[in-house]
């Protein structure tokens, strides 16, 4: 593992970590981390990147604008910017010579994953965990009052995880991506989409959404129990991965 930086579209440095081994021409899994997440995941998804990596894949985390280590401002967070900022990560690995490029992501950074790949055809494959497909509703449930007129207003948005602010912008962007179509315009490479039964945070019935909506090739993992973080099936869920990465991606690999 080593600490590496990019640039984002604005000229922000984000801070990210790539497992290669060195090595060059490897697939390589860029991976988006979670609303208010960070690339470490507390540690799971640099275990993630340990068992990709064994198993003969790079693998690239991130800390979008205004988050981890990155450059930026939490509050001037938008979808479009994390949209922007993961493409700038498939500019790096391929400028690395990694690739095939697969994106993953979590909660909201598997919406931001879908909605990169609609429009990136270097994306060879998406898999998302967990991710909202119904945007506005989710978000304005965290906001709870009405949102103010001015688009740099202040709006708290309330979770399991405290009180943050972002600005009115923020709600206004989510208005310019329908995650649906996102998901159907994907086809025809690979889509995954794997949520947990147990899901308080997204309901499970968001993921139906996005899969129903995709075009073929995809596959959907309901994973019986597991909560929004897959607290307790996390190993499950890199299996579920690794398996699609290996039979439906790249075919088995020598």
């Amino acid at each position: 593992m080593v600490r590496v930086h990019f640039e984002n579209k604005k000229g922000e440095r984000l801070a990210g970590l790539l497992f290669s081994g060195n090595k060059e021409n490897l697939p390589v899994v860029v991976v988006c981390h979670g609303f208010t997440g960070s690339k470490e995941g507390q540690g799971k998804a640099v275990e993630m990147a340990g068992f990709l990596a064994r198993n003969n894949y790079a693998c690239l985390l991130f800390d979008f604008a205004g988050c981890g280590e990155s450059q930026g401002r939490f509050e001037d967070l938008t979808l479009s910017g994390q949209i922007a900022d993961l493409a700038s990560a498939v500019d790096f690995c391929l400028e690395k010579g990694l690739g095939p490029v697969v994106t993953l992501g979590r909660s909201f950074g598997g919406t931001t994953a879908i909605c990169h790949a609609a429009s990136d055809p270097r994306v060879k494959g998406v898999c998302s965990w967990a991710a909202p497909a119904s945007l506005t509703d989710l978000f304005l449930d965290f906001a709870g009052d009405d949102l103010p007129e001015d688009e740099n207003a202040m709006v708290a948005l309330a979770g399991n995880e405290g009180i943050v602010h972002l600005r009115k912008s923020f709600f206004t962007d989510l208005s310019a991506h329908v995650v649906p179509r996102c998901a159907s315009l994907i086809s025809p490479r690979p889509l995954m989409v794997i949520h947990g039964t147990k899901d308080g945070v997204v309901p499970p019935s968001e993921a139906s959404i996005i899969f129903n909506a995709a075009g073929h090739p995809k596959e959907i993992a309901l994973v019986e129990g597991a909560d929004h973080q897959f607290s307790a099936h996390y190993t499950q869920v890199w299996g579920i991965f690794l398996e699609w990465l290996e039979n439906t991606v790249f075919g088995i690999r020598n």
